[in-house]
């Protein structure tokens, strides 16, 4: 039997916890839709109450915030999902990542940005060369037609979005920000730069970025949308939209082709198996009548396999795990919450698990992943001596189990039926390369420059190969039953695992409901890809002096970020199922660092 309502709270009362947003845990029977839009919350609920479930309203939000967040996700980026089905009542995973264009090669690419043989080089972010096949349109059909109730068309689905291009939208706080910040990245990508800023005979060009609570419209992208509702992968990945997407590419110095495209639509979306780790939280154990009937089993942490860097988190914890089964860091009480000794243990982890990450994560098709591998309880315990609880430790290589900035869309959905998704949908960074299809209203990612260029590097660029990825979705269920315990996420480029430890520990270690386990002041490790020197880690205001001071004591470089520098740590989304008089009761909060919502479906 699942969790019982009490274990939602953790404790008789729903504390609020320091630093705390001052919103409550939304509530209902009947589904919610948490994202950070409250329009787009408002499509995914328009869809569920025609009967869609969580996997049409899911591709309706995307949509949706794509619209009214283009600087966080859209269309012309990738997508991936976890869905929950309460009837079989199990989790299935879609990697709707793009492919790196078929004609172009490392050596092409290390000769058009004049690296040197000595040098390990980047693609830069706003080049043409950071372009990837777009893989969202593809994983939205593939999401409707594999998941989706049936009885909704994919028209009716995306008219929520396709209604707010055409008519118009008020612009959000945060989004009109993000816009303000790329203006000039977009007016410098592409000569299409008009179709996504707001018309203004005063400004220069007569277009510039909107202000929150003005009126933007983004006709082009609707009729994007209606192409795709009507010709599906087809009317994408064929005709007018792929014509107009490989004439930017290659007008800026890309290799794009419609080959490209064209292959993307034929191998399409890819259902994978979904990696997992069983864990035991504190608020697992039965207390104050909350909890499980009979032995305490715990929950089984889903994550989405590699390409994607989900396996970071399920190490991580792993490796928390075998510390604490080693007596190198204890059960940490809920005074400990947030703690030098507490955050040390949680650092040094994930410090670990990246290390392994950046050199192994790449694409299974190209290039072996040993995922099981890495998951393994002994491989786990042997990285966990790495971890010494009174320094910070040095770089650390990776190991070989085979021998023993970022903006992102993160949400989740439930329906009536119990189902639930974890989906996201991601630029990469901020509005991808800014280039715009003429035509098409949205931008191109730039997923591509996440390749690593260094020879023989197992997530090298390479032809029709999927880099290293940052998304990642998340969902846990009972270990007892195998029913749903919770659908969550937080994005945000490499602080997406990072997220993923610190509010699961929340919630299952420390009893924090939903929206406390969101609110908590949160840290991040800088950028830990493989050629990383910077050992910053960065603090959240909110957390106390006196653990900041104990991290720089244990040899942390400590710098605390407040006010929008803490868009760095990402925002996140929980929606957590428990049962009250035998009838289903969905919990949702929403993180506070975005403009978004839980919003309760009647």
């Amino acid at each position: 039997m699942p969790l019982n309502a009490k274990a939602v709270y953790g404790r008789a009362e729903a504390d609020l916890v320091p630093f705390a947003s001052r919103r409550s845990t939304v509530h209902s029977r009947n589904g919610i839709v948490s994202c950070t839009q409250p329009l787009a919350a408002a499509a995914g609920q328009r869809i569920l109450s025609q009967g869609g479930n969580a996997a049409d309203a899911a591709v309706a939000v995307a949509a949706a915030i794509n619209m009214t967040e283009p600087g966080s996700t859209g269309i012309g980026g990738d997508m991936f999902c976890l869905f929950y089905d309460s009837k079989t009542k199990k989790v299935h995973a879609m990697n709707g990542s793009g492919r790196y264009p078929g004609a172009a090669s490392l050596e092409q690419v290390r000769k058009d940005l004049n690296i040197a043989p000595s040098e390990q080089g980047s693609i830069p972010m706003l080049s043409a060369l950071a372009s990837t096949t777009p893989g969202a349109p593809a994983g939205w059909v593939d999401t409707v037609e594999k998941f989706g109730s049936g009885k909704l068309s994919m028209e009716q689905i995306l008219q929520p979005a396709i209604d707010l291009g055409e008519e118009g939208f008020p612009v959000s706080e945060l989004s009109s920000r993000g816009w303000q910040e790329a203006e000039n990245d977009i007016r410098n990508a592409s000569p299409n730069f008009r179709e996504m800023l707001k018309n203004d005979p005063s400004a220069k060009d007569g277009v510039r970025s909107p202000r929150p609570g003005e009126i933007m419209k983004n006709p082009t992208l609707a009729r994007t949308f209606r192409t795709l509702a009507a010709e599906g992968k087809k009317g994408f990945y064929q005709g007018r939209i792929a014509q107009e997407i490989v004439k930017v590419v290659k007008d800026l110095g890309g290799y794009m082709t419609l080959e490209d495209l064209a292959y993307h639509a034929e191998v399409g979306t890819q259902e994978v198996d979904a990696i997992s780790l069983k864990f035991t939280g504190q608020d697992i154990v039965p207390k104050q009548g909350a909890g499980t009937d009979g032995p305490n089993q715990g929950v089984e942490i889903w994550e989405h396999p590699p390409n994607g860097q989900g396996i970071v988190a399920l190490m991580a914890l792993g490796i928390m795990e075998e510390l604490e089964r080693s007596g190198k860091i204890p059960r940490f009480s809920e005074a400990q919450h947030n703690s030098a000794e507490y955050l040390h243990a949680v650092i040094e982890s994930l410090r670990i698990a990246f290390a392994d990450a950046a050199w192994w994560v790449t694409d299974p098709d190209v290039e072996q992943v040993p995922s099981q591998g890495l998951l393994a309880r002994e491989y786990l315990a042997e990285r966990a001596k790495l971890f010494a609880p009174e320094r910070a430790a040095d770089l650390l290589d990776h190991g070989s189990p085979a021998h023993n900035h970022c903006d992102t869309v993160y949400f989740a959905v439930t329906d009536r039926e119990g189902n639930g998704i974890s989906f996201i949908n991601s630029n990469y960074a901020g509005f991808g390369t800014a280039i715009i299809p003429a035509g098409c209203g949205f931008t191109l990612q730039n997923r591509g420059a996440n390749f690593s260029l260094q020879p023989g590097h197992p997530n090298a660029l390479a032809p029709r190969k999927r880099p290293y990825h940052t998304i990642i979705p998340a969902l846990i269920t009972n270990v007892a039953d195998g029913s749903l315990h919770s659908v969550y996420g937080v994005m945000g480029g490499f602080m997406q695992p990072q997220g993923h430890v610190q509010v699961l520990l929340n919630m299952l270690a420390f009893g924090y409901h939903p929206q406390a386990a969101l609110d908590s002041p949160r840290i991040c490790i800088a950028a830990p890809t493989s050629d990383s020197t910077d050992r910053t880690i960065y603090v959240e205001e909110g957390i106390s002096e006196q653990a900041v001071e104990g991290l720089r004591r244990l040899g942390h470089k400590i710098e605390v970020l407040s006010g929008w520098k803490r868009s760095m740590f990402g925002r996140g989304q929980i929606i957590r199922l428990h049962y009250d008089e035998g009838q289903q009761v969905y919990s949702a909060g929403c993180d506070p660092r975005g403009d978004g919502m839980a919003f309760p479906m009647l």
